[in-house]
């Protein structure tokens, strides 16, 4: 049985959405949800932050966290320190670590279940979720990527832009739900072998032309097991974001 952890990555400094993580989600801050839903399928769960009020709320409302540097250029960076670290405090060595995104309050645990299930087969390094796009508006969202995956379920590419391209005339609805079309749903689960391999790789010329770091473990010959989830994403990249999701009443 391998011994997983969830590190959530957050930091407060955002362009579009600064104190995202404190913001609240029907009346819990974001990250406090996020936490929770990790915790009903994992034992070990601990946040990545930089920021002393993100720490602090995480410890007020009995989670576990580390701080981490505010140079990290992303959150896999943002894992890897807060795994070594919290091994170190715990004296726990894990095998895998699954980096859940701190701006999706409503993820499923069945979700991080798929995820995890993926590392029952000893050939994976990394894994994600992709969901089958069910409209025109999906597959032309350039902040949606897509995926293409092979027979065996690995990744074959990512785009902002529409992949496959439809050669077979107009593109539009009915054909997007009678074809494969997979968007990314951002969660990612690493050997902690892997983790440490990734983030000590440059920066890549795919991944800085879509700025998806994803294209970076591609170019340098990773394979990504790919798992398919039917459930909705609900993000919050913008306040905006977060008031159509507090209408919502979800539970």
């Amino acid at each position: 049985m391998k011994k997983i952890i969830a590190i959530i990555p957050a930091r407060y400094a955002s362009t579009r959405f600064p104190g995202k993580p404190l913001a609240l989600v029907n009346g819990i801050p974001m990250i406090i949800r996020v936490m929770r839903q990790a915790a009903k399928v994992f034992s070990d769960v601990c946040i990545a932050t930089d920021d002393e009020r993100i720490y602090d709320k995480a410890v007020e409302m009995g989670g576990k966290a580390v701080m981490t540097s505010a140079s990290h250029r992303s959150g896999t960076d943002r894992c890897l320190e807060a795994l070594t670290k919290y091994q170190k405090e715990s004296g726990k060595i894990f095998d895998v670590v699954l980096n859940v995104q701190g701006d999706e309050p409503y993820i499923k645990p069945e979700q991080l279940k798929t995820l995890a299930n993926c590392f029952n087969d000893s050939s994976v390094d990394i894994a994600t979720l992709v969901k089958r796009c069910k409209s025109l508006a999906e597959v032309n969202d350039p902040n949606r990527p897509k995926v293409v995956v092979d027979k065996f379920w690995n990744a074959l590419c990512f785009s902002r832009s529409v992949i496959p391209f439809f050669r077979g005339g107009e593109l539009n609805d009915e054909v997007v739900r009678k074809t494969d079309y997979f968007m990314h749903v951002g969660l990612y689960g690493y050997t902690a072998k892997t983790l440490a391999a990734v983030c000590a790789m440059p920066q890549s010329f795919l991944e800085k032309t879509e700025n998806l770091e994803q294209l970076r473990w591609l170019e340098n010959g990773y394979k990504i097991r790919v798992a398919e989830s039917s459930y909705e994403s609900y993000s919050v990249d913008t306040p905006e974001d977060l008031d159509r999701l507090n209408k919502m009443q979800l539970k």
